[in-house]
């Protein structure tokens, strides 16, 4: 019979979470603009606020707990694209276990130095999850030593489902409660907590199309794997789910969806602008879902979960940047001049006279259809929006110039 878990387990994991300088009880915020572009009222689950930035540290200080009581375990072994390895490190080091962390090479720099930062080794293998995770079970066959799992483990999923009760004690109207999900033990977690404490609650998983395995895991009644995984959504790319996490998906989850990196995009910096908040992809494929319209919840009390907070500055800048250019603040011009003193400054006037701000300026002269004595000016102009965007390229082709759109 294939494990799974019950509320009591819940129970049990909450009573153990008694230690705010590992789990805090992370707060649920109201949000005027978010409920005004969906027509719901949307309150934020911040676990992106946890110490280790990201709702891991649960299920991780419930399972180590328990093996630090057996006492013949001296170390664990996990393995993650960042997030388990933080909550992993820092529990294993709260209860005196040492802890070796398998992370993929294309983990951001700052979870690898985050999770040394909490007290683990950590070893850098493999491209994707399953690559890395594949590397970690080698290395947990030493006497004393023992495997710990992101979500195929009873008590990590069961530590998740400690943000459920959270959740419905902070806010026990609510009508749906929006789930990133990866490997599937956030969303098993707390859609078995919320289903037994108020089975009305709809529960909505949420993944990233470059790594959506269970809609088609669904489908064909059993847990299928995304060999490579492609999205910005690092913290949820595993690449497939487990027998365990399958079950209570199927059993619990009311529906899963499907948002892609440009909708994920959006929403971080939708959370930006607006919430103030500073998410990593997995954690806002929640906003995106709402967002997007991939979940209807109007009318309704919706909390979308932001399941983290981990991510390095150079990934945001380069998601941030995506996120301008599609909502065109951030505006990429390609003018064809003929290649002769003042053209330049011709140009760069008429787009400063419009109020935008050219951020950088090239000449491209090595083009196949440029003829003798032509370049191109390539602009990077950051602008209000739209309407301002067509303000400017209306002024530089009053000029006689052929502008062109792109990167």
């Amino acid at each position: 019979m294939s494990p799974t878990i019950t509320f009591a387990d819940i129970s049990e994991a909450a009573a153990r979470l008694d230690d705010e300088s590992i789990v805090r009880r992370t707060p649920i915020e109201y949000s005027r603009s978010l409920s005004n572009r969906t027509d719901a009222d949307v309150h934020l689950k911040m676990e992106h606020l946890q110490r280790t930035g990201s709702f891991k540290t649960r299920g991780a200080y419930n399972k180590l707990q328990q093996l630090s009581a057996e006492g013949d375990v001296s170390r664990v072994v996990a393995a993650s694209a960042g997030n388990h390895a933080q909550g992993v490190a820092l529990a294993a080091t709260k209860v005196g276990i040492e802890s070796t962390v398998v992370m993929p090479t294309t983990a951001p720099q700052t979870k690898v130095d985050a999770t040394r930062g909490y007290g683990a080794d950590v070893v850098l293998e493999g491209r994707t999850f399953q690559q890395a995770l594949a590397h970690a079970r080698t290395l947990a066959d030493e006497e004393g030593t023992r495997f710990v799992h992101a979500y195929d483990d009873p008590d990590i999923v069961a530590g998740q489902g400690t943000l459920g009760v959270e959740l419905y004690e902070q806010l026990p109207s609510v009508d749906t409660v929006v789930v990133p999900v990866g490997g599937g033990g956030l969303v098993g977690g707390v859609a078995t907590a919320l289903s037994a404490l108020d089975d009305d609650v709809r529960i909505v998983g949420v993944q990233a199309s470059g790594a959506a395995t269970v809609p088609e895991s669904l489908q064909k009644g059993q847990p299928v794997e995304v060999p490579d995984p492609d999205t910005i959504a690092d913290g949820i790319a595993t690449g497939g789910i487990s027998e365990l996490t399958f079950s209570l998906i199927r059993d619990h989850v009311d529906e899963v969806v499907v948002v892609d990196d440009d909708a994920i995009a959006e929403a971080m910096l939708a959370l930006l602008e607006r919430a103030k908040q500073l998410v990593e992809g997995a954690g806002a494929a929640s906003v995106a879902a709402l967002l997007h319209g991939d979940v209807d919840a109007a009318g309704e009390q919706v909390v979308p979960i932001l399941g983290g907070g981990n991510i390095d500055i150079s990934s945001l800048q380069s998601i941030l940047t995506h996120a301008l250019t599609g909502r065109e603040q951030l505006l990429h011009l390609r003018v064809r001049i003929e290649d002769r003193p003042g053209k330049m400054g011709e140009i760069s006037a008429a787009i400063g006279r419009e109020g935008a701000n050219i951020q950088s300026v090239r000449h491209d002269r090595s083009i196949e259809d440029l003829s003798v004595g032509e370049a191109y000016l390539v602009f990077r102009v950051l602008t209000n929006g739209e309407s301002h965007s067509e303000a400017v390229v209306s002024a530089v082709e009053s000029k006689g110039y052929t502008v062109e759109r792109g990167n």
